[in-house]
């Protein structure tokens, strides 16, 4: 019996962008899948309907896969795969894989020698750096930096450090209700010199990416207060 694939489905950044950032290629692989791994099945379901497809919302078998899944629950997960069934998994926003409990999944298909199949879509990472103004050549992306104060200015301080030495640009993020801490930390910890991208709210209405010196955004701090973002920053 031929295998199931494991569809990588991107979802959106900002509500009500289904539109304008989702692929013709998402809606034919949602509109003819059954099973998903989702980290939220509420957010999932409201996602999928969003698209207007025409499906059975409640039909759909949709099963958890977040952070606290555990690696040995992956096997059972992917069960249908090997019945030939197909299976979509959809993160809470961007593209399922990075910086995403989806690579658990991804990686299991990889050692079954099942066909993973990623969709382009919205990524606040790649959106982030294409918009910076830094190269491409080298980045590195270091998701959440660590909550404690000082541990975190110490990570900063490294993260500009190798940035100077490697020529990369850093990427990193906070949960939004830490952002303005995590600002405050970079603009008193960082070069003066050394440069900041900040990318809020990417793909909604009130999108901003700004790329300016620590030295600029001490005079014009910005309030990021639950505001979904992506930090870069570039020493020079």
């Amino acid at each position: 019996m031929p295998q199931g694939k494991l569809f990588l489905i991107p979802n959106v950044l900002a509500e009500n962008t289904a539109m304008e950032v989702i692929s013709p290629q998402v809606r034919e692989v949602i509109a003819h899948t059954n099973y998903f791994l989702v980290e939220n099945a509420r957010t999932a379901r409201r996602y999928i309907s969003s698209l207007k497809l025409g499906v059975n919302i409640e039909a759909l078998h949709l099963e958890i896969l977040d952070k606290d899944t555990p690696p040995e629950q992956i096997a059972h997960l992917m069960l249908p795969l090997l019945s030939g069934v197909d299976i979509g998994v959809i993160s809470e926003a961007g593209c399922p894989g990075i910086a995403d409990p989806g690579a658990l999944a991804v990686a299991y298909a990889h050692q079954k020698g099942i066909q993973v199949v990623p969709i382009s879509g919205p990524s606040s990472m790649f959106l982030a750096l294409m918009g910076s103004g830094f190269s491409g050549q080298s980045f590195a992306f270091h998701g959440y930096l660590p909550i404690d104060k000082k541990e975190r200015a110490t990570a900063l301080k490294k993260l500009e450090q190798e940035s100077l030495r490697e020529k990369r640009a850093q990427l990193f993020m906070e949960t939004p209700f830490r952002n303005n801490q995590l600002l405050a930390d970079a603009l008193s910890t960082l070069s003066s010199h050394t440069k900041l991208c900040i990318a809020k709210n990417l793909t909604a209405a009130d999108e901003l990416i700004q790329t300016k010196t620590i030295s600029d955004w001490k005079k014009h701090p910005l309030d990021l207060h639950k505001v979904p973002t992506v930090f870069i920053l570039q020493a020079f």
